[in-house]
């Protein structure tokens, strides 16, 4: 199992952990919203668990162009 982080943006993989037992809580998946829990938490088949965030590029686009937030993705 591996939880991967990517960008919701770009799709860039933020990061990976690749660990048997990890806690939620320490994760800060405990601090969402069922909302949020839905919208950024999807588990796959294989038991990888992908998580949607934003990376750094975005984020930076995002300050800059701050009408981006109104679309679902802006980069292609």
């Amino acid at each position: 199992m591996a939880i991967i982080y990517r960008c919701r943006h770009c799709g860039h993989v933020i990061g990976e952990l690749k660990h048997q037992v990890v806690s939620t809580s320490m994760l800060g998946w405990d601090r969402l919203s069922p909302q949020d829990k839905q919208q950024m938490i999807q588990y796959k088949e294989n038991g990888d668990v992908h998580i949607l965030s934003i990376c750094e590029n975005c984020e930076d686009s995002l300050k800059q162009h701050p009408d981006y937030y109104e679309l679902e993705y802006f980069l292609h």
